[in-house]
């Protein structure tokens, strides 16, 4: 058997590990990679190459500078605050929520946001006594779309990045996706405020309404520190290429500052890292070089040009790309499917001798609008019980909102990154 057939089978394996969860996804991806260097497609250098690429160090250091916005009450007291001012009127609150939400979702993990704020929404609504299940889902829908408004907001982002720089392209700057996240994050509150909370079960809460709302009590001095971190680290990257100092240096030291400093003790700092995601990338990455090395990509890629012609629109491309990756994301680890797509995505972009930008920029936001099933991002498990949803409320929600984002996406994409 060729190497390209190897690789798609490796692939193939992976793929519905992934869907199914049979095995933990950190182990299939990384296995995928090992397969591939014991059948002898990659070299053992390759297998183990992205426990070293400078997107995973990135990424690290990240976790560990939004572990310690929550450690240090940062990001509790910047949410409370914004809610109290809203008031407890149901949209107001959900205009605020969201906004807030969005914003700490740029630059922190949108799983932590939303278990941090999660609670504080839960008190809100038993004391003024209104439903709480449109208010945790709109939270939900504000961590996914908040995330993609930066490179650092979600995997699929800093993975596409990743994913064009392994090409020989130039990738993605630091706010560039901000082009798309912020139309698509704007779409999304104007959507819950109107259909989505329309369409939203009217759940009440059923706990016991508590006089704090913060459960300990904070450093404050800790807290500015913590935020002088994040802010300089935010500076750090956007004006990396002026100040030469590279994205993935600048997270490692905020990191190593929140240390320091006693924002985060080491134990923290380690817990707050999810390695999952870390090994997820680090198994990929090897499995998207060897698409590449072995042609494997380009024959998904002949495949898919085939079938759809090869006078195709590049926009039909970017919306049969988004289509796709938001199909997948719905029932697999939104990482894996951007992961998966990607370097198929720059080959079917190549093969028709059109920029890979709209393509690969189409997938990787695709990935963040999981909106219609309860296991698609952990943003939508983590309020499925508080909010009492069933399985069918996040279809009901979540369905119109993706093609509503589809839209944006299809309108907005190509007119920052021309085909």
């Amino acid at each position: 058997m060729d190497p390209a057939s190897i690789t798609l089978c490796v692939l193939g394996v992976a793929a519905v590990l992934f869907v199914t969860e049979l095995v933990p996804l950190a182990v299939t991806a990384m296995g995928a990679a090992i397969s591939l260097g014991l059948l002898g497609v990659l070299t053992p250098q390759e297998v183990f190459s992205g426990l070293s690429n400078s997107t995973v160090v990135l990424f690290a250091g990240m976790f560990v500078v939004g572990s310690a916005m929550f450690h240090t009450g940062l990001a509790q007291t910047i949410g409370i605050s914004v809610v109290k001012k809203s008031g407890t009127g149901e949209k107001r609150l959900m205009a605020a929520l969201m906004f807030i939400t969005i914003v700490i979702s740029s630059f922190s993990s949108n799983t932590a946001t939303v278990a941090c704020l999660m609670p504080v929404v839960i008190q809100i609504c038993a004391a003024a006594r209104i439903p709480v299940s449109t208010q945790l889902m709109a939270l939900a829908v504000a961590a996914n779309v908040g995330g993609s408004v930066t490179m650092i907001g979600t995997p699929p982002n800093i993975l596409m990045s990743a994913a064009l720089e392994s090409s020989g392209l130039q990738p993605f700057g630091f706010f560039e996706f901000a082009w798309i996240g912020i139309p698509l994050s704007i779409a999304g509150v104007i959507y819950m405020l109107t259909i989505g909370s329309k369409l939203c079960p009217r759940n009440m809460v059923e706990v016991e309404v508590d006089d704090s709302i913060v459960g300990e009590a904070h450093d404050k001095k800790k807290m500015i520190i913590c935020a002088i971190i994040l802010l300089g680290v935010i500076l750090a990257m956007v004006f990396s290429k002026t100040i030469h100092v590279p994205m993935q240096v600048a997270a490692i030291i905020a990191a190593l500052a929140c240390v320091v400093t006693g924002c985060v003790t080491e134990k923290q700092a380690y817990q707050g890292i999810d390695w999952v995601t870390i090994f997820l990338f680090a198994g990929m990455l090897p499995l998207a070089s060897a698409m590449d090395k072995t042609g494997a990509g380009k024959l998904i890629a002949d495949t898919v040009v085939g079938f759809i012609g090869d006078s195709a629109s590049p926009y039909l491309i970017v919306t049969a790309m988004f289509i796709l990756s938001c199909g997948l994301t719905q029932f697999m680890s939104n990482t894996a499917a951007a992961a998966l797509l990607a370097p198929i995505g720059i080959s079917i972009a190549q093969g028709i001798g059109a920029s890979p930008y709209p393509v690969i920029m189409a997938i990787g936001i695709a990935a963040s609008c999981a909106f219609t099933t309860p296991v698609a991002t952990p943003p939508n498990t983590l309020v499925l019980n508080a909010g009492r949803f069933k399985f069918m409320d996040y279809v009901k929600v979540g369905t119109p909102l993706v093609v509503v984002s589809l839209i944006v996406c299809v309108g907005i994409i190509p007119l920052v990154w021309p085909f």
